[in-house]
């Protein structure tokens, strides 16, 4: 099984909503951070490429996904697009203070508080060069991500997906038909439960 779509938007642009929604749309399991923290053997093999530095194996680490979004893989999606040429790319976006402000509530919270060794935190240095907690930095690679996706990836390959958008242009996007049911809410800032696994208090 190869990815039929892959996510290019950070966590906390509407990723976990879009992973139940390519579910119910059949693209079905979808690949997400919280799935990776479900998982001992996803932990240890994503541990080595984002943590350790070691080449991933992208077939290995998306067995029996046919989706991905969120953190980790959104960290390799120009890996990605150009691993699976066929998947449908889509850019889950919301604006740029809006996204800190959902980032700060949510996952800075933990992540300030976890060693370099665990794989949260360590995605998130990734991303923002090792400066997670510095907000004008973060905002900056966030603008600076949407960019290099926009310039990237090729239109007709592409949907950029708004938070509220629902589902008639995902649907479209990935020929489709609409379910007769609500575009799925889930993980909102007020309701927010880290992926990660506790540490001790």
């Amino acid at each position: 099984m190869t990815l039929a779509v892959i996510g290019t938007g950070f966590g906390r642009t509407g990723t976990e909503s879009m992973r139940f929604a390519l579910e119910m749309l059949g693209f079905d399991p979808c690949h997400h951070m919280r799935q990776v923290y479900r998982d001992d053997t996803q932990m240890r093999l994503w541990a080595d490429v984002a943590v350790r530095g070691q080449a991933p194996d992208w077939e290995r680490l998306f067995e029996g996904f046919q989706a991905a979004v969120d953190w980790p893989s959104v960290l390799y999606w120009r890996d990605l697009i150009d691993a699976f040429p066929d998947a449908r790319v889509i850019l889950t976006h919301r604006s740029p203070e809006s996204w800190w402000l959902s980032y700060e509530k949510t996952l800075l919270k933990v992540v300030k508080h976890l060693p370099g060794t665990d794989l949260a935190r360590g995605l998130m240095d990734l991303t923002f060069d090792k400066r997670p907690l510095d907000r004008d930095h973060c905002i900056s690679v966030y603008k600076a991500h949407v960019r290099e996706v926009l310039d990237t990836v090729p239109k007709e390959r592409l949907l950029i997906h708004n938070l509220g958008d629902g589902w008639k242009p995902l649907c479209k996007h990935l020929g489709v038909a609409i379910p007769d049911a609500p575009y799925p809410s889930s993980n909102a800032g007020a309701s927010f439960k880290p992926a990660h696994r506790p540490e001790p208090d």
